[in-house]
């Protein structure tokens, strides 16, 4: 879709739609923290015998949040000649970076690891007594990043969609609404796509996967002056509330990698965003192409903003990745393997050319 003025005006629309909606929660779609739930994941690497060697990057959860989120215990084998867990001590995400120096044998490992996740909800009616972010952590969720800058057209979109505001709230909500009615899911984007937001507003073209809705969200929240960021992580269970879209169907979640959003507001804390899963339950689920008024979809759109199913382990939310070892560019986001052989970075997104197999087995309490 073209970023036109007639595309600007729709934003008060789609924020007086998002205020009729009813205020009576439906019983479709409506997590609530109801007891954690323990999973342990498994990924297997087999990588083929290479002359100088090679490198593997694996993330692990390594998000802490006292209501929903608690990393475990991180454990190993292979023939890798180094292997260690690694975490970047300043944007937070932990990985196990194993090396091969190279020789006949096929590369191998196996990581195990284990997360508690349950669902989560903040109450939004009320504001509350809730701590107020530090500078440091303030000025990280509010500045741009390779992909998704503050100023220009994302500046200009975000003051349209903000205007009238009366509350850091308001302003939230706003863009959420705002971008479950203009953007679209396309199911022919790779993998999750890049985030890439900057190119997503100069092309008008606001179309993708989770990694590219919701990092438009962060963009447009961050110019608003609002700290927001991404949560790079991965599905891990069907979703309880019958919604095939919102959840892993299988054990094997090779390809099952889902970014979701937060974002922080006072009284409030950090709070639950994901309006790409909006628009997935519209594309994917039941006959599919729902329409907004589809009491599925208005389940999800009410529920998606400010709560989450605790089906999904968070790894990380850390943009712009630079892999130590690695003489290839950064990436976008660490929530994919990766792989290096003979110094060629191997394809993240084919799980069975890498080689990989990612699965998830709920442990009991």
């Amino acid at each position: 879709m073209q970023i036109t003025r007639r595309t600007l005006m729709k934003i008060g629309s789609a924020s007086a739609l998002g205020a009729m909606l009813p205020t009576i929660a439906r019983a479709g779609f409506t997590p609530k923290p109801d007891g954690w739930r323990h999973f342990e994941l498994r990924t297997r690497v087999t990588l083929p015998a290479s002359e100088t060697g090679a490198q593997l990057w694996l993330p692990v959860p390594s998000v802490t949040a006292a209501d929903w989120m608690k990393p475990g215990a991180i454990s190993w084998t292979g023939n890798a000649d180094s292997a260690s867990v690694q975490t970047d001590p300043i944007k937070g995400e932990s990985f196990v970076h194993a090396i091969w120096k190279g020789g006949n044998e096929a590369h191998t490992l196996e990581l195990s690891t284990i997360a508690a996740t349950q669902n989560r909800a903040v109450d939004l009616s009320a504001p509350c007594n809730v701590p107020a972010l530090s500078t440091q952590d303030h000025a990280r969720y509010t500045a741009p990043t390779h992909l998704i800058p503050t100023d220009g057209l994302v500046k200009q979109t975000s003051d349209q969609i903000t205007k009238g505001a009366t509350s850091d709230l308001d302003r939230a909500r706003r863009i959420y609404e705002w971008i479950v009615e203009n953007t679209v899911r396309n199911p022919k984007t790779p993998g999750c796509g890049l985030g890439d937001v900057a190119s997503m507003l100069a092309m008008g073209d606001l179309s993708g996967k989770c990694a590219d809705l919701n990092a438009l969200y962060v963009g447009l929240a961050r110019a608003a002056g609002l700290p927001a960021r991404d949560v790079y992580g991965i599905r891990v269970a069907p979703s309880k509330f019958g919604y095939k879209s919102l959840g892993a169907n299988s054990p094997d979640i090779s390809k099952a990698q889902h970014c979701r959003a937060e974002v922080f507001l006072t009284g409030f804390g950090w709070v639950a965003v994901d309006p790409a899963d909006v628009r997935k339950v519209m594309l994917q689920e039941g006959a599919g192409h729902l329409a907004l008024d589809n009491p599925k979809v208005v389940d999800v759109r009410r529920a998606l903003f400010g709560s989450w199913e605790g089906n999904w382990v968070a790894y990380n939310y850390a943009h712009d990745v630079t892999l130590p070892g690695s003489r290839n560019p950064m990436l976008p986001y660490l929530m994919y393997p990766q792989a290096e052989i003979d110094g060629k970075r191997q394809d993240s997104l084919d799980p069975e050319a890498f080689v990989y197999q990612i699965t998830a087995h709920e442990l009991s309490a």
